[in-house]
């Protein structure tokens, strides 16, 4: 389904298996589909991006559920819009072919920014295969970045979908995380402290590499890890694509 069509569906009646509910409530004003994802991005800023339901979110906006497809879809036409938003704020800088690499990886953190502003919103662009104008101006920059740099058709088309998951598996587990460790009897496990402790405690006869590079293994601050696996994937490009 193209921008256009999905777009005129978003118009289309209620489903008829939504109007459950006997006595829908009433808003005075009708609702807009930048309002729709306003609201999306709200529940998922202050519960996560689980708490996001179609329910949910009709009980944000003061309305039934079935108001709600006159503008979305389905969930997964919710997660294209609230994805498309957070594409729609990326600034894509003009592709210069000395600096592609600092390009690439600038509009990468971006997005990894994005992501993390929202716990666990980089679950929805997963497996996801996008019309979103703004979704695919995001990833036409990224195609015109690598080409520049001289990065092979075929192989830029491919590390764009590799970056993309990387940086929404990264945000994925940030947010993962940083809920466990809110819970007290859980902050512990990922004290890096703790980890250091654990692998240089295992017996070195059993786990001689674990226990000798302990500290390397739980090395890293912010957002080191991220910085060196992107670094690595894009000098991977910079040397050459596999024919």
């Amino acid at each position: 389904m193209n921008p256009r069509e999905r777009r005129a569906a978003r118009h289309q009646p209620p489903k008829p298996e939504a109007e459950a509910n006997p006595r829908p409530r009433r808003r005075k004003a009708p609702i807009t589909v930048e309002q729709v994802i306003d609201t999306a991005l709200g529940v998922i800023a202050t519960e996560g991006y689980e708490a996001l339901t179609m329910r949910r979110l009709a009980g944000a906006l003061d309305t039934g559920p079935a108001s709600l497809y006159a503008h979305v879809v389905n969930k997964a036409d919710l997660d294209e819009l609230v994805i498309g938003r957070l594409c729609a704020e990326l600034v894509l800088p003009e592709p210069d072919p000395a600096a592609w690499r600092e390009q690439i990886r600038g509009v990468c953190t971006q997005i990894r920014d994005q992501y993390l502003k929202y716990p666990g919103i980089s679950r929805a662009a997963l497996a996801m295969a996008p019309t979103d104008l703004e979704i695919v101006r995001v990833s036409e920059g990224m195609l015109a970045i690598l080409l520049a740099g001289g990065v092979a058709p075929q192989a830029a088309a491919w590390a764009i979908d590799a970056l993309l998951l990387y940086v929404a598996a990264y945000c994925l587990e940030v947010s993962i995380m940083r809920q466990r460790s809110a819970h007290d009897d859980a902050a512990w496990v990922f004290d890096r402290d703790e980890l250091l402790r654990r692998f240089t405690a295992l017996p070195a006869e059993t786990f001689p590499h674990t226990s000798r590079y302990a500290a390397e293994l739980t090395a890293g601050e912010g957002h080191d890890r991220f910085d060196f696996t992107l670094n690595l994937m894009i000098d991977g490009l910079a040397h050459g694509q596999p024919g």
